[in-house]
């Protein structure tokens, strides 16, 4: 399938789903990443969920981040230029919802690109070879893009892998990892 046909699929897969099933299956990925090797890093870029669009509840996730005592770095998203502007988490950081529903920091201590060690990629399908679809603005593929090399990249879904995504673009990054409730696929 391409692009276009799975991101159909996925947010009609997505709206069937139960907000109980989106928590089980949510807490289920949150445990399962704690077997990947991972923990010995600082800086952790997370994705805030969207509720409206039944994406996995990643409030399990920072709660495990915030028990490690990790640096959590969230972002506000820029629509004219399709960037992304990273911000620290922190006791005080205030959030709005923008247009499209993100939750967003509405400021805060901005954090350098080069210091992320470990993203957590939102998505929409992903294949067996770690490739993604996301709502198809560019936002995290472009984001990647200025990542550090050894920069660990890790797909949350609520579904499993793909067999393949016929339209594969070369600005398309791959996934290092992508964690599902039933299973971790590794991919580099």
């Amino acid at each position: 399938m391409n692009k276009k046909e799975l991101r159909k699929k996925y947010k009609e897969l997505r709206v069937a789903l139960s907000e109980e099933t989106i928590e089980d299956e949510s807490l289920a990925i949150a445990n399962r990443l704690l077997s990947i090797d991972i923990w010995d890093k600082t800086y952790f870029h997370l994705f805030l969920t969207i509720e409206e669009q039944k994406e996995i509840d990643t409030e399990f996730i920072l709660q495990i981040l915030a028990g490690k005592d990790k640096e959590i770095v969230v972002s506000k998203s820029n629509f004219s230029t399709l960037e992304m502007t990273h911000y620290l988490l922190t006791d005080n950081t205030k959030f709005k919802k923008n247009n499209y529903n993100i939750p967003e920091p509405i400021d805060g201590l901005e954090v350098p690109v080069s210091k992320i060690d470990v993203v957590f990629v939102p998505l929409l399908a992903f294949d067996v070879k770690g490739n993604r679809v996301g709502y198809g603005k560019g936002f995290y593929d472009k984001f990647l893009a200025n990542c550090k090399p050894e920069t660990i990249k890790i797909g949350l879904s609520l579904f499993e892998a793909e067999e393949t995504i016929d339209d594969v673009s070369g600005n398309d990054i791959q996934l290092d990892f992508c964690i599902t409730p039933n299973k971790t696929y590794t991919f580099s």
